[in-house]
């Protein structure tokens, strides 16, 4: 049997953070079983769904590599499928024709409340062996619902809660068509996974109550059951429902905020799930470790530090390669230019020790790619004295005559000129930094003098000296 798992989201809204966990269990399970991945729109909900909802979902899900093994897949464009099964349902006698009016379901829900019964539809409509059925209103199109089972009991296995037992007299006659034709959430799921063959449906736990309805659809139509897993859902640090404060965001809010994507799934994979005590994981190691075993049915608590060193030690250890695209795309949007400065992998190589975001780095490295246009107050006040003015111009001399411009060669003229002046290496990193990069934090003074090279630290030098020079 070949895996296959499936995301199915609502495009009414953005990919939260929530359901890229249900999307990466989702994809991680059918990676672990050599299986394949179906990513399936559900908008059947034409008023709420848009199409900014889905362009979205799928940009969060490229974000995040979760690609589908399938083309895309609406629900809108299976209405003939579903209408053909309903047909199907009609004639084998597993569904029936309702014409109750709204009216009258609100009479039936009013009563049962008086009698403190469970309000549900009442089978009025429902054929069984001797009964006689009212004549159908004119001018009434009735809604379709299916004939759920009376007797007996519907038993979720479910891979992360364990049994779950729902007896069927307490599932009314589900409605699968509505009067205009347009079928319900409910069947179209149950048609999609038997049609596309899931063998495993992985959701959140707010799902279990539909469960015992599908299951029972599924077997009327004489089909194999999925298996299911039910995730929890993932409330903030202190305990409460997970809200914005919490980190409940949209995925690419998360990319905005400096995240790698693999760090962000490596995060969310530890959500509910472990293996031993290991924190991080490349995505083979969560192809080969990850199961069901481990995933906890109890909530998750989201904390956003936590995800913070988790991208922190990605960009720490990971290839620069991998990090180079996406500090491209973060120096583009705080209007620096790639291409006007250094080879970005070295950037990366001095920056990430420092740096727990793609934002830090970005704007702790604009100095690279753009012009220096003003100095940190506090800093030049402090390092921009007419003795430093004499050590950078003397100093500037030096480096200008430097035969080759390395990190090593300008280490070791940095610190050659400190110590021939009799001055501690800080006395002269800190003017020279203020000087080149405008504030006095960057990465060690030669690799920051490397990356920014002989043209524009001798320019900047001369500015600075200009600057102290005019202001004393």
């Amino acid at each position: 049997m070949t895996v296959i798992t499936r995301f199915a989201p609502s495009p009414t809204g953005f990919l939260h953070i929530g359901g890229a966990r249900t999307a990466l269990f989702s994809f991680v399970y059918a990676k672990r079983h050599g299986g394949k991945f179906l990513l399936r729109i559900e908008d059947t909900d034409r008023e709420r769904s848009t199409q900014e909802a889905v362009d979205a979902i799928f940009e969060g899900m490229k974000w995040l590599g979760l690609n589908s093994d399938f083309d895309e897949i609406y629900q809108t464009k299976r209405f003939d499928r579903y209408a053909e099964v309903v047909q199907q349902m009609l004639a084998a006698g597993t569904a029936y024709h309702c014409y109750a009016s709204k009216e009258e379901l609100d009479q039936m829900r009013a009563e049962q409340q008086a009698r403190k019964e469970k309000p549900r539809y009442d089978g009025r409509w429902r054929p069984e062996a001797g009964k006689v059925l009212p004549t159908p209103p004119e001018g009434v199109k009735p809604v379709v619902r299916f004939k759920n089972p009376v007797d007996g009991q519907v038993v979720l296995k479910d891979l992360i809660k364990g049994d779950i037992v729902f007896d069927n007299k307490e599932l009314d006659d589900l409605i699968i068509a509505r009067g205009d034709g347009v079928p319900t959430y409910n069947f179209c799921v149950v048609v999609d996974d038997y049609d596309m063959g899931i063998t495993h449906v992985i959701r959140g736990d707010d799902h279990v109550n539909n469960t015992p309805r599908q299951i029972n659809i599924l077997q009327a139509l004489g089909a194999t059951l999925p298996a299911y897993a039910h995730v929890s859902m993932i409330l903030g640090a202190d305990g409460a429902k997970l809200s914005k404060r919490h980190g409940a965001l949209g995925v690419m809010e998360y990319r905005a905020m400096g995240f790698m994507p693999d760090a962000l799934l490596n995060y969310l994979i530890r959500l509910g799930w472990s293996h031993g005590d290991q924190e991080l994981f490349t995505r083979e190691e969560m192809f080969a470790k990850f199961d069901f075993d481990h995933v906890s049915a109890s909530p998750a608590r989201f904390d956003m530090e936590k995800a913070y060193w988790v991208n922190h030690q990605y960009l720490k250890s990971i290839d620069p390669a991998i990090v180079a695209p996406e500090f491209d795309w973060h120096l583009r949007r705080i209007g620096a230019d790639p291409a006007k400065g250094p080879d970005l992998k070295a950037v990366i190589e001095q920056q990430r020790e420092r740096c727990r975001t793609l934002v830090e780095m970005a704007e702790k490295s604009k100095f690279l790619f753009e012009d220096l246009e003003a100095y940190n107050e506090k800093d030049a006040a402090k390092h921009f004295t007419a003795d430093a003015a004499v050590l950078l111009e003397e100093l500037a001399a030096n480096l200008s005559a430097l035969p080759e411009w390395t990190a090593p060669a300008l280490h070791e003229a940095v610190n050659g000129f400190a110590e021939g002046k009799g001055l501690g290496l800080g006395k002269i990193a800190q003017p020279i930094r203020v000087a080149v990069v405008g504030m006095a934090i960057s990465p060690p003074i030669d690799q920051t003098l490397f990356l920014l090279g002989r043209e524009r630290t001798l320019a900047r030098l001369a500015a600075a000296v200009a600057t102290i020079k005019s202001k004393n």
